[in-house]
């Protein structure tokens, strides 16, 4: 055994050293970062880092060319021979002189704009080129933050577990991945991550992938928030200026042109930099494009600059991407994020046996042990070398690890987080146990405050205690909800015991119960802080409020991938709830609110329904169609994005109950669905409809289908795909048939941003349409327009829109305020 392991030894470092490698300076000796490195002839590809240095993965020893390429640079080219394993090869690169007198330039005509009018020609053929490969991929991330404050609002920020300096600056984030990949345009992607590695987390899965990578100049557009037009997209011209700045050749003798690039409008999604492109075939060379967060609705982002190089294959004469960076700038509060990602394509193969079990919805997994790799391994196949600083980084945290996971580093820091205060019981309390993995939260009083005609002032503290798994993919929770009303003298209580099983199928399991008070539209339509400010200042008491007394198992999980599970089976005791208070700040007291009978405002003795017990069960599905996701050790991982509708349906039965007319049936189905139209913004739409099956019209009240209505002329969300915004809450409330639509685009800036002084304060128009039908009434419509994207800096979360409503002819008109943060404060 002991042979056996020097034998093994001996092997690691004969593979740790078949490298050639060096450094790749400039004419006066200073680093050239970010080099490509390629073995000619080949697609064994390197960068340098940004010291300079590369390392070259070479098996065996023989004569090789060697090909270096920056921008800025002549490319540089070696024939060596290579006898013996690790090999020195150091570059020094010449500066390229530029010039223009290869092409002809005419006085009237741009020579830029011809070599891009070819470019645009030849834009689809050259991306068929490389339609399909597989390739080994290399990614590695590093964010630093600086000036981070020592205090944020009234919170101590601390050093972030020792990574930041007395200065507040450090390296936040550190991580490699080594994968295989397998590509099919225009939307296949297949990657196997091979090896992970994350600073500072022995255990820890990187979030590098070649997805995030997947930045295409022959395509259109770049995807982002707010799509970004390609310098050679079929539409360019409309949105860029060209510039021819020089030529230069190859070490191919290819003429590569060098082209700067403009907005030709600073507020549309368009890039700054230069392109470099092959004269006569018209693909890419290089490119080197910055843009800014505020241009693709990134408002933290500062700036996003995008480098791609592009490597030549002689023999297939075809140019493939083989290193790229992105280099970021963010900031918040003060604080500077900055970071790099670099990516290294190798070993190509453009003719892979690619047949149709090779895609799948699964876009990434891991192999086992992939964040167990030795460190020969990283020395091997690690195509970029560590810089110092990141050397010092692995170091420094992987040290500071082994301490944080102690028992008592832990300890010590839940002793200093879970100091009490005296401000404790109005904001909230948690008392965490790392080491053990459980947490007791107290929500506190303030959160919860509110005011309503039923309770008046009302406060609903909560207590839970959750204990989660090792891994964190399970836990299970324990809590309880109070409610007290000060007017009506009554207290609440509901209890909860929920378990989560895995990450994988996410199957939650969840039993509740107890007294609560609730809305008549389960969807809760009205915001309890909306609802408080304009009972008490304006008098309009609007949310409409019943007791139930219930016992509630409910079940929902993803056995398949984009299909989803849900049931529910309960017992329910209802009963009907009346005003119990005049007051008001601002209104005169004696003024009444409307009673607390949303069928009849003036009447506040009759109850909205008779009080009653009944047994309750639910089924429910839901279909994401092509739904892509990730496979992670952790867990699965759903990436949001999909090209088909999303269908869900449902049935409800209501049974046993103590009111024989108060049994029913209710089967309804909804489909939403969102497009993007290139950088023309984004189209969302949503259709529900359903009926009620063996049931009349004297159900209980509580149980027909609401419709979202708002009359506090307040928008809650970013996107009213599920509201009317001028609809009484109940008015078109029924237990018959029902359908309604919505559809709104969000053009993102497309038309705003060519109009002047507009297109500084960077708006968006927003288009809406809705519709509701019922039996026995007129469709109700509503259409709307506004602007989004509303507020100062960096912070938008402000949308304004201008609504009319029909029904028989026009109804009514309103503006409505859209305060996007009310659902997170609720």
């Amino acid at each position: 055994m002991k042979y056996a392991a020097v034998v093994l030894l001996f092997l690691m470092s004969i593979t740790a050293i078949a490298q050639v490698s060096g450094k790749v300076t400039g004419p006066k000796g200073e680093p050239v970062p970010y080099a490509s490195v390629i073995v000619a002839g080949t697609y064994n590809g390197t960068s340098s880092n940004a010291e300079g240095e590369y390392t070259l993965n070479v098996k065996t020893r023989g004569m090789y060319t060697i090909i270096v390429q920056s921008l800025g640079y002549k490319t540089f080219e070696a024939t060596t021979d290579v006898t013996r394993l690790p090999y020195t090869l150091n570059v020094t690169m010449e500066e390229e002189s530029y010039k223009l007198d290869e092409v002809v330039v005419s006085n009237k005509d741009n020579p830029a704009n011809d070599i891009i009018k070819k470019t645009i020609g030849s834009r689809k053929a050259n991306s068929a080129k490389t339609a399909k490969f597989t390739a080994d991929f290399y990614s590695k991330g590093l964010f630093r933050i600086k000036d981070v404050p020592k205090k944020f609002l009234w919170f101590k920020v601390g050093n972030l577990q020792s990574v930041l300096d007395p200065s507040g600056s450090g390296v936040l984030y550190l991580s490699e991945t080594v994968s295989q990949i397998k590509s099919q345009k225009p939307d296949d992607l297949q990657e196997t991550i091979i090896a992970s590695k994350v600073s500072g987390s022995d255990n820890g899965y990187s979030f590098n992938n070649a997805a995030a990578a997947d930045f295409d100049f022959y395509e259109n557009y770049i995807p982002f928030e707010v799509n970004a037009v390609s310098p050679i997209a079929d539409n360019a011209f409309s949105y860029y200026n060209y510039t021819l700045e020089s030529t230069f050749y190859d070490v191919n003798k290819n003429l590569v042109n060098k082209i700067k690039v403009t907005p030709k409008r600073e507020s549309e999604p368009a890039f700054n930099g230069y392109v470099y492109i092959v004269e006569n075939s018209w693909q890419l060379y290089a490119v080197s494009l910055s843009i800014t967060g505020k241009k693709i609705k990134q408002d933290l982002l500062n700036t996003l600059l995008i480098q791609q190089n592009f490597g030549y294959n002689a023999k297939e004469q075809l140019w493939s991407k083989n290193v790229q960076t992105l280099d970021f700038e963010a900031s918040l509060f003060g604080a500077g994020l900055s970071g790099r990602f670099s990516y290294v394509y190798s070993n190509y193969n453009f003719n892979p046996a690619f047949d149709k079990k090779t895609f799948g919805n699964e876009v990434l997994r891991f192999e086992p042990e992939a964040n167990k790799k030795p460190v020969s391994y990283w020395k091997q196949e690690r195509p970029i070398p560590l810089t110092a600083e990141e050397r010092n980084d692995y170091t420094k945290k992987d040290s500071i690890e082994l301490v944080i996971n102690t028992k008592a580093y832990k300890d010590s820091i839940d002793k200093k987080n879970n100091r009490f205060s005296y401000f404790s019981p109005i904001i909230g309390y948690n008392y965490n146990n790392s080491y053990e993995n459980w947490t007791l939260s107290y929500t506190g009083i303030i959160k919860k405050l509110g005011f309503n005609t039923v309770q008046a002032y009302t406060f609903a503290p909560s207590f839970y205690f959750t204990k989660r798994s090792e891994d964190n993919t399970a836990y299970t929770t324990i809590g309880t909800d109070l409610n007290y009303g000060f007017a009506e003298k009554r207290f609440r209580m509901t209890g909860t015991i929920s378990r989560k099983f895995n990450n994988f199928t996410y199957r939650i399991i969840t039993l509740t119960g107890g007294t609560a008070i609730e809305q008549f539209n389960t969807e809760n339509p009205i915001n309890r802080i909306v609802n408080s400010i304009s009972t008490l200042f304006f008098k309009d008491n609007y949310m409409k409020l019943y007791d139930n007394q219930f016992v509630r198992l409910s079940y929902q999980e993803e056995p398949v991938n984009g299909v989803y599970l849900f049931g529910t089976f309960e017992y329910t005791r209802k009963r009907s709830l009346f005003n119990n208070t005049a007051f008001s700040t601002l209104k005169d007291a004696y003024d009444p609110y409307f009673s607390n009978n949303p069928l009849l405002p003036y009447d506040y003795d009759a109850p909205a329904f008779q009080q009653h017990n009944m047994l309750k069960a639910s089924v429910a599905t839901s279909f994401f169609f092509g739904q892509k996701y990730q496979t992670r050790p952790n867990g699965k991982f759903i990436i949001e994005e999909t090209k088909f509708p999303k269908l869900f349906l449902k049935y409800e039965k209501g049974f046993a109950s103590s009111v024989d007319d108060y049994n029913f049936d209710h089967l309804s189905a909804r489909v939403t669905y969102d497009a993007t139209f290139g950088n023309a913004g984004n189209l969302g739409m949503s259709f529900r409809g359903g009926t009620f099956l063996n049931s009349g019209d004297k159900i209980a009240f509580t149980d027909y289908r609401h419709f979202n209505g708002n009359q506090t002329y307040v928008g809650r969300s970013e996107r009213y795909l599920n509201v009317f915004n001028l609809l009484p809450y109940y008015t078109h409330s029924t237990s018959d048939k029902y359908f309604e639509a919505h559809a709104e685009h969000n053009f993102n800036g497309f038309l705003t941003n060519s109009i002047p002084l507009i297109n500084q304060l960077d708006y968006h128009l927003v288009l809406g349409a809705h519709l509701l039908s019922i039996p026995e009434r007129n469709p109700y419509t509503e259409f709307s327009v506004g602007l989004d994207n509303l507020g100062w800096g960096k912070f938008r979360f402000l949308r304004i829109d201008y609504v009319r409503s029909y029904e028989s002819g026009f109804r009514s008109q309103g503006i409505i305020f859209g305060l996007t943060f009310l659902d997170i404060l609720e």
